[in-house]
Formats: C-alpha cells, sequence, structure tokens
C-alpha cells in the first residue's frame, strides 16, 4: 500500500539556504534538505487501485505557475513544540490550489483532510523541546528574511512509513501553467 500525499518541491537553492537554520536546539531532529517540501494534501495509505484514481484525478487540475513567499520561521505545538517550521504566506492561488485538490479527492472517496491548510516546510520534528528553548533557538536567529520562488508544478510523492519521513518518490508530476504560457493563450 503506498502512502501519497500532494506537495510543492522545493529549489535545491533554496532548501540548502533553508538548512542554513538548523543545528542550536536540543530534541530536533533536522531534515534533510534534499527532502524539503510543502505539503498540500496528505492523502495517506491506499490501495493501488485508489492510488491510480488519485494520479488520474489530479491530472484534470489546470492551474497558473504559483509564487511562493516564505516569511516567517516559527513552530508547531504551542506549549508542546512538535516542529520548526519555515511559514509561507497563504497566496490565494496557493490556497486555491490546495482547495480543488481537495475537493477533487473527496469526490473520489478520499477521507476529508481534518487539519486546516497552513502552508509551510519543516525544518525539524521536535521531541522533548520546551517551548522556551524554541523560542531562544527563534529569538537567536534574529530577523528572517523572506524567501521567494515560483513553483511550475506539483507532484504526487509516495513514501514508507518512517521516521521523519522520506525517502520520497515521484508518482507522477503535474505542470503549472507558466504566467507567460497563460497570458499568450489569452491573447490568442
Amino acid at each position: 500500500m503506498p502512502r501519497l500525499f500532494t506537495a510543492l518541491e522545493i529549489p535545491a537553492a533554496l532548501a540548502n539556504e533553508l538548512a542554513g537554520l538548523r543545528g542550536g536546539l536540543p530534541g530536533a531532529r533536522w531534515i534533510d534538505a534534499e527532502i524539503y517540501h510543502m505539503t498540500l494534501r496528505f492523502i495517506g495509505d491506499i490501495d493501488d487501485a485508489r492510488a491510480h484514481d488519485v494520479a488520474h484525478t489530479l491530472s484534470a487540475i489546470r492551474r497558473p505557475a504559483i509564487a511562493v513567499a516564505f516569511d516567517q520561521l516559527t513552530w508547531f505545538g504551542g506549549d508542546r513544540p512538535r516542529a520548526i517550521i519555515v511559514r509561507a504566506k497563504p497566496d490565494a492561488a496557493l490556497v486555491e490550489l490546495q482547495a480543488e485538490q481537495e475537493r477533487l479527492l473527496r469526490r473520489i472517496g478520499v477521507a476529508p483532510e481534518p487539519r486546516k491548510f497552513v502552508p509551510h516546510v519543516t525544518l525539524a520534528r521536535l521531541r522533548g523541546a520546551s517551548s522556551a528553548a524554541v523560542a531562544a533557538y527563534l529569538g537567536a536567529r534574529g530577523y528572517f528574511r523572506p524567501r521567494r520562488f515560483e513553483a511550475n508544478r506539483f507532484v504526487l510523492f509516495s513514501s514508507r512509513d518512517s521516521v521523519g519521513g522520506g525517502p520520497y518518490i515521484v508518482e507522477a508530476e503535474y505542470a503549472l501553467v507558466a504566467r507567460t504560457e497563460r497570458i499568450s493563450a489569452q491573447a490568442g
């Protein structure tokens, strides 16, 4: 049974830059930069027939490329921190892409995603890190300079059930139309 999710891949240069934020936090298990991604929709463990349906259904999506802007180094978990993340602005195009995936997957019987979509990249998973230690880590990092990239595709990843994620395999890729292509198509 594959474990599937859709995501935006993080360009290697940006991933390497974000990897520079690693270290200095006891209880953190840092994620390898080469598997950084922004999950759009977790699908879960499904059988091969359903996986084929998912891949086919996602191919109906026609969306423009998305400008992704990371603007905050923060954490998930409140008083019980569980992850260090870099949060992205919830740009309308990004939110609409995720919502369309949600709608299409529900139509073919995939269970609804129970969590609210918060666009982010996980840098570390935390075990036993106090909120004071997380605050000290964030304070030591100082100002987080916003970073941007343009996503020209989203992918359907499969993963093995493992601690910390990965390895991830691209099962299918779906192009997002470049903005200039879209303008040319509208003009013609």
